[in-house]
């Protein structure tokens, strides 16, 4: 892979990450909730489920696993399920969504760990980036191995900026003295994003 290949490569994924999705408004929330530091949790188990992906990617698994009806299904189904789960506790759950009072509300580091690679694991759209695009990165003359590990690093670090800059921007709403009223808005409106994401993850077909 070449320095240009490997610059538009750190483009299209920094684009990808920041566009806002469903881990995106998830790191937020939870900055809000859980402060910067805690959140990082999160954001290690979404860089643990892309590390996995990337070895799936480089061994042929993610191909695999799009051209299984049955596997990509259960994947998808599984993220759907999720994100409709996260959406409706943010709308109805008084502890569900950001809150004003992090000393009640905070969640364990395994939750928050668990939360960010289920979130990310169970993305088709993610499933399809790794089996379909990444490779097209790849210089087949050269050695795999060297490639994927520069992209999954280039990735890791991207993933921790760009989610921890989300993060921080939940965290300092929280710090600002956000009214409750509006603290109460963003749940609501966090949760129909998670929900409409939810809703969008089940019309993905391993062919989009």
């Amino acid at each position: 892979m070449n320095f240009d290949t490997y610059l538009l490569f750190t483009v299209t994924t920094a684009i990808i990450i920041f566009s806002p999705g469903p881990t995106a408004i998830l790191v937020a929330s939870q900055g809000a909730s859980n402060g910067l530091a805690r959140t990082l949790f999160s954001i290690f188990g979404i860089t643990l489920a892309t590390i996995t992906y990337f070895i799936f990617s480089a061994t042929g698994i993610a191909s695999v696993i799009v051209a299984s009806h049955l596997m990509f299904s259960i994947i998808k189904w599984i993220g759907v399920a999720y994100l409709l789960y996260l959406g409706l506790t943010a709308i109805f759950s008084k502890s569900g969504g950001i809150s004003v009072n992090r000393s009640t509300v905070q969640k364990s580091r395994k939750v928050l760990f668990s939360q960010g690679f289920l979130v990310e694991f169970s993305n088709p759209k993610a499933l399809l980036y790794f089996a379909a695009i990444l490779p097209q990165f790849l210089d087949v003359t050269k050695a795999i191995f060297p490639q994927v590990l520069a992209m999954g690093t280039t990735t890791f670090i991207l993933q921790i900026i760009i989610y921890g800059a989300y993060s921080y921007m939940g965290d300092r709403l929280v710090r600002g003295g956000v009214k409750h009223w509006i603290i109460k808005t963003i749940n609501k409106t966090a949760g129909g994003a998670l929900i409409f994401a939810g809703v969008k993850m089940a019309s993905v077909t391993a062919s989009n």
